[in-house]
């Protein structure tokens, strides 16, 4: 996939690739862009809010978001559209434009996975401690079909959609080439 522009969907929580997250969709910009994205079998681009940037000059959304599609979708209770998405990839989005209706876009342009080589017990406790919540949480766990706990990549990408750090902090680690920060990171604070 080259640059191309998608809408971006700005949360305080961050969507990762091989990730899954259940959304709640009610403002008339984002309505639309399910439906397009659905219309058109594409997606758009999940998108951590910068706390610190000027939103008149689109500054509070971070540079790296997550290509995501729609996989499930249902009319809530509440009258509103719930969706179920998943991640697909990184991409680094500029050249950010709001539409007449308030929606955002940016040119996305995919950026590579993180090379992340470890051995099992290099992963060890992290994989058994996301075990662990995904066995507390039935909501959570219901979202994958196959959780891959073996996977150093999904594993890390996992605790770090979960880990309650400044979007800026996850923005440093999704930057890095490979996963030894970040590893490295999560070994100090999961035991």
């Amino acid at each position: 996939m080259s640059e191309e522009r998608f809408p971006l969907f700005p949360l305080s929580a961050h969507l990762l690739p091989e990730g899954r997250m259940a959304l709640r969709i009610f403002e008339p910009r984002y309505i639309r862009m399910v439906k397009q994205a659905c219309a058109e079998n594409k997606g758009f681009v999940m998108c951590m809010l910068n706390a610190g940037g000027d939103k008149s000059q689109n500054e509070h959304i971070h540079k790296i978001g997550t290509f995501a599609r729609v996989v499930d979708f249902d009319l809530l209770d509440d009258g509103l559209l719930g969706i179920k998405v998943a991640g697909s990839h990184l991409v680094e989005v500029a050249d950010i434009r709001t539409e007449d209706d308030g929606l955002r876009t940016g040119l996305c342009t995919p950026k590579a996975p993180w090379i992340c080589e470890l051995s099992p017990q290099q992963l060890a406790p992290m994989d058994e401690r996301l075990k662990e919540i995904f066995g507390s949480y039935e909501e959570l766990a219901s979202m994958y079909d196959e959780p891959k706990f073996d996977c150093p990549n999904w594993v890390l990408n996992r605790w770090l959609e979960l880990l309650p750090v400044d979007g800026s902090q996850k923005q440093h680690f999704l930057n890095q080439k490979e996963c030894t920060n970040l590893l490295n990171y999560l070994s100090s604070l999961i035991v």
